[in-house]
């Protein structure tokens, strides 16, 4: 008897983790995320608008990068992911500049990654329009085309955005996520990195079934 009794606990003790796995995580407004001060135009009805709020200046932002990477190419179709440049301080705004011009000449890919490494593990000093521009031409890019761009009325609009957004969506740090104009959340709200993720993923399933 006492072996049977053994055995059955065991069995019992080897289900417990499957049945935690089994039972939904818990995502409380207001705890894990909150809505956001007003809702946020989208650029489309027919799918879900997830925004990473980042800078290239945050180090969260630089560690939280590869993740991100992997994480949204595993979004569902109705989905749609963009980073916007948050702009709380004058070298932000540089740095949305170029993340900007960037997206118009084709060279955000191949920069984005540049940029986040040389201001985190290279340590260089990247905050004035001449800094940048000096690093762009770094990287085989034309520095006079490039800074044109950077003026441009596209570019200047989307800075524009940008600012704006950083401003009305309540955030007041970043790396942040904006779930359809209407939920916000970020590290300290969700407990941690891989958590704001999973919130996030939490907020879509919650958007898609309305």
């Amino acid at each position: 008897m006492n072996k049977m009794i053994k055995a059955a606990l065991l069995l019992s003790a080897s289900l417990l983790p499957l049945s935690s796995m089994a039972m939904p995580e818990a995502f409380i407004d207001g705890v894990h995320y909150k809505a956001t001060p007003t809702r946020l135009a989208t650029n489309s009805e027919d799918k879900i608008e997830v925004i990473e709020l980042f800078s290239y200046s945050c180090p969260h932002c630089f560690n939280l990068d590869p993740q991100v990477q992997l994480w949204k190419e595993t979004l569902p179709e109705n989905v749609t992911f963009t980073h916007v440049p948050a702009i709380f301080r004058d070298s932000w705004l540089q740095l949305a500049r170029v993340f900007y011009a960037a997206e118009a000449t084709g060279d955000l890919e191949k920069l984005h990654p540049l940029l986040f490494n040389a201001i985190h593990v290279e340590k260089r000093r990247l905050q004035t329009e001449e800094q940048l521009l000096d690093f762009v031409a770094e990287q085989d890019i034309d520095r006079d085309a490039f800074a044109k761009t950077m003026k441009s009325m596209s570019v200047v609009s989307k800075v524009k955005k940008a600012l704006m957004l950083s401003q009305t969506s309540g955030i007041t740090g970043v790396p942040a996520m904006i779930v359809n104009g209407q939920y916000r959340t970020d590290a300290p709200l969700a407990g941690g990195m891989p958590e704001m993720l999973k919130t996030v993923d939490y907020l879509i399933q919650k958007e898609s079934t309305k």
